[in-house]
């Protein structure tokens, strides 16, 4: 929230914060952790200005499955025995465009299931608008990295880690170990 003007929220996150707010999310999967963190940070995102977009609908499954019945849905209309696996068009359109007007952009985390081709379409989505934008692209994380290089495109990023965890405390201004002990010898 310190250094970003625009966050974008996929499926785990997008879903917790979709919780938050009082909607139903059906089996989706959220990150429980969280729940109590989002009203503070969603304050915190206010008084900063920083624009926190969660997606506006999803593909969503009748179970946890490659071969699930699928079907796009508005995120207020998941039904309670589905589960979001991937962001739908609409979200994926508005995600572009913030994109697209972004001078750096900082990706971790696939927006859905990427593994499976029902639910690859957000992700890979994503990973060409990042990788079509003029701004400098950064991104952590091993799925992420997975997911580049299944779509071809890890070369069309200014930069690739497979940390994203420690990607992610580094931004946050927090030390990391590692690098502690290289700065320190």
């Amino acid at each position: 929230m310190d250094i970003a003007d625009t966050i974008l929220t996929g499926t785990a996150m997008g879903f917790t914060l979709i919780k938050s707010m009082g909607l139903d999310i059906g089996q989706s999967v959220i990150e429980e952790d969280q729940l109590g963190q989002i009203t503070s940070a969603l304050k915190k995102a206010r008084r900063k200005r920083v624009r926190v977009l969660v997606p506006n609908d999803f593909v969503v499954a009748d179970r946890f499955d490659e071969a699930a019945n699928h079907k796009i849905v508005p995120a207020e209309m998941i039904p309670p025995d589905w589960m979001g696996l991937d962001i739908g068009p609409a979200t994926i359109k508005t995600y572009c465009l913030a994109i697209s007007e972004a001078k750096t952009v900082f990706w971790n985390g696939p927006m859905g299931v990427f593994e499976w081709p029902p639910f690859a379409q957000g992700t890979k989505s994503i990973a060409e608008c990042i990788a079509d934008t003029e701004a400098t692209t950064i991104v952590g994380g091993g799925d992420s990295d997975a997911a580049l290089r299944q779509y071809g495109l890890a070369d069309k990023m200014d930069f690739v880690s497979t940390g994203g965890g420690a990607a992610m405390r580094l931004l946050e201004g927090k030390k990391l170990p590692a690098v502690e002990a290289l700065t320190d010898s």
